[in-house]
């Protein structure tokens, strides 16, 4: 199926079907980030972000929320 098929699939539902559709893209979508997210922090690709964050509240650059 191509992106052209889905979108015209999509256009073509109904307001309770299209409801039901936005709620199930935003879970899938979310759970995509949340695996992504997961991934990088055990990649280490979020350390040095993470290091710095640490380094700036430590230096009195951040405060607690």
């Amino acid at each position: 199926m191509t992106i052209y098929e889905i979108e015209k699939a999509v256009a073509g539902l109904s307001s309770n079907d299209l409801a039901r559709f936005r709620e199930w893209f935003e879970e899938f979508d979310a759970q995509l980030w949340d695996e992504q997210f997961e991934n990088d922090v055990k990649s280490g690709k979020l350390d040095n972000i993470a290091n710095k964050a640490i380094a700036d509240f430590k230096s009195g650059k951040a405060k607690e929320l």
